[in-house]
């Protein structure tokens, strides 16, 4: 009996220490990577947080909050892989960054075939709006802002008009990507990208809000509940279908 005892208590305390490693774990994973790997509401949901400037190919300096998107990549895939993993909340707060990395990233996010959704706070600017329009639906909060402008490049161009014809051409995968995940157009997504007279020194166009819903590019106005409270619908509607 008393044997019996001292074995129960060892598994509680074997078990107990499993629990507190991978709780160690999980906080490790959300302060290197921003991320949480399962929410713990009645659905199991991974917020992946696109903060800062999206950094590709090139290393952004020491000073800058950043989003690496080698770091963002194997996330993807392991929601769409991991069958405990039920839905993907993506909320976004971005200056925008490296273009080819962005589009990256959006392009897998809407390969996703789980319930998803994408909320913008504070900011989703220049190549975060592709991020932000990838998920199944998107939110904003009224205070947020994004910034809808033409592809930039900094450092040294050629002016020939091959450079030219390439910045177009990168131009047109960003405005066709938005034009296919939003209820925006790509003559209007274009049409705002050229506004002059807005931006000091610039041409494009800061939408709140609520312009961003009505122009068409945003699905609706939100919060995180407003976001959550899609993915369990989407999540239960899946699960009553048994697709």
């Amino acid at each position: 009996m008393k044997q019996e005892k001292t074995k129960q208590m060892q598994q509680t305390d074997e078990q107990d220490e499993a629990e507190t490693e991978k709780l160690r774990l999980e906080k490790e994973y959300m302060m290197e990577t921003g991320s949480v790997l399962r929410t713990k509401g009645r659905h199991a949901i991974h917020c992946l947080t696109v903060i800062g400037q999206v950094e590709g190919h090139s290393i952004a300096p020491q000073s800058q909050k950043t989003t690496k998107y080698e770091h963002v990549i194997p996330q993807l895939v392991s929601v769409e892989e991991d069958p405990e993993v039920e839905g993907l909340l993506v909320i976004l707060n971005t200056v925008g960054g490296d273009v080819e990395a962005g589009l990256a990233l959006a392009e897998l996010i809407s390969g996703i075939t789980k319930p998803s959704a994408a909320l913008v706070l504070g900011g989703g600017h220049s190549i975060g709006i592709p991020l932000a329009v990838s998920a199944r639906r998107s939110f904003i909060v009224p205070t947020a802002t994004m910034t809808v402008h033409p592809v930039r490049h900094s450092g040294m161009v050629l002016g020939v008009p091959q450079t030219m014809r390439y910045f177009e051409q990168m131009q047109k995968r960003i405005s066709s990507f938005v034009a296919g995940h939003s209820h925006i157009t790509e003559e209007r997504f274009e049409q705002l990208m050229l506004h002059t007279g807005e931006l000091v020194m610039d041409m494009g166009s800061v939408l709140d809000g609520q312009t961003a819903v009505r122009e068409g590019l945003i699905d609706e106005l939100g919060g995180l509940g407003d976001a959550l409270r899609y993915l369990y619908h989407e999540i239960e509607a899946k699960g009553k279908s048994g697709k």
